[in-house]
């Protein structure tokens, strides 16, 4: 008889998938959630590959295990997961999680707007989800500080094309590049040579530096690298517009592709990615405070993002941001495992 492993609800994020573990796995042991993600790598790691690889999911597969917050403070805590691991952040994450919170009971959803505690490894989250006739439209969290770490950097990746990298922190660390510098624009059919050169500039900065968040060591290491252009106001290519709505009321206009972990490719604009890019382009005097960025990602789906305050961490200048996108469900799911199945927890191919 094949075994039963995990219950999920599965969601997608302006296009990016989220596997939310629902039942089957026993609490995650930990005061805090930042404890309970070494719990998950210790103990359950197991299971996010058996949810993560094939056949039962894939390269690019996202998900969270749902456990209880750091306290009373809170409503719910999330520990992420990848093909690589335990991300400290994840905001298209976030969102789909308020999202089924409140569409399964979870939290009590009251409109037109229901306010969300969710603590995450990077730290405790506020959220505000608008609600419409019962139904989440859209959810904006409030994410960490953000600052810029490091700018300038100088690659072996980008030799050819004279760019550099700049490094900024929103929930993970994420290295920015201008794709003219890379001589690619942030296209579908370029995601094989954008998941070659993020894997590139991922290693090369971690051999010329360590990153390290400088309240808490366990928020470390170049996450993400995001690809990104600047673009026009014109309506979307590619989907609609998940809390962007209409461009011209933006200061800003951007596109994204970011990989992290393994070579993953989010289809989103990237939650946490997109505060870390709100730090730099404070940084450089071109989106100030009030004034709102829509970000759009590889396929055309939209977060629209601004900064609501200026703060600092650790004697370093930085901004807290507000992301907001919106999440749909995609499915429900009961994972086996047939104890004679050779693959076991799965495989992937890249």
């Amino acid at each position: 008889m094949s075994r039963v492993i995990a219950r999920t609800v599965d969601y997608h994020t302006a296009g990016e998938p989220f596997r939310i573990v629902t039942d089957g796995v026993p609490e995650l042991g930990g005061t805090t959630v930042l404890a309970k993600r070494r719990y998950a790598a210790d103990h359950l790691d197991a299971t996010r590959q058996l949810l993560v690889n094939e056949p039962r999911g894939h390269a690019d597969m996202y998900g969270c295990f749902v456990t209880t917050p750091n306290d009373d403070g809170a409503d719910l805590g999330a520990v992420f997961f990848h093909n690589a691991g335990y991300s400290t952040a994840c905001g298209h994450g976030t969102i789909a999680l308020v999202t089924w919170a409140l569409e399964s009971g979870r939290v009590t959803a009251v409109e037109p707007e229901t306010r969300v505690v969710v603590d995450v490894p990077s730290g405790r989250l506020g959220t505000v989800a608008t609600v419409v006739g019962g139904r989440v439209r859209s959810v904006r969290f409030t994410n960490v500080p953000a600052f810029v770490e490091v700018t300038g950097c100088r690659l072996d990746a980008l030799a050819d094309g004279g760019g550099s990298v700049d490094v900024a922190y929103g929930g993970a660390f994420y290295a920015s590049v201008d794709s003219g510098a890379a001589g690619i624009s942030v296209s579908p059919e370029n995601v094989g040579r954008f998941i070659q050169l993020g894997r590139q500039i991922k290693r090369e900065l971690e051999q010329q530096r360590q990153f390290c968040h400088p309240l808490e060591p366990e928020l470390r290491d170049i996450y993400g690298v995001i690809f990104f252009q600047d673009e026009d106001a014109s309506p979307a290519a590619g989907g609609g517009d998940g809390g962007g709505g209409d461009a011209d009321r933006h200061a800003l206009v951007q596109r994204n592709v970011t990989v992290f972990a393994d070579g993953e490719v989010d289809r989103s604009p990237c939650g946490s990615g997109t505060s870390a890019r709100l730090a730099l382009l404070a940084r450089e005097g071109r989106l100030r405070g009030g004034e709102s960025l829509l970000h759009r990602s590889i396929i055309g789906t939209e977060f629209t993002a601004s900064i609501v305050e200026e703060t600092e961490v650790a004697s370093r200048a930085a901004v807290v941001t507000e992301v907001e996108g919106a999440a749909f469900r995609t499915g429900s799911h009961v994972f086996e495992l047939d104890p004679d199945d050779p693959l076991n927890t799965g495989f992937r191919l890249r």
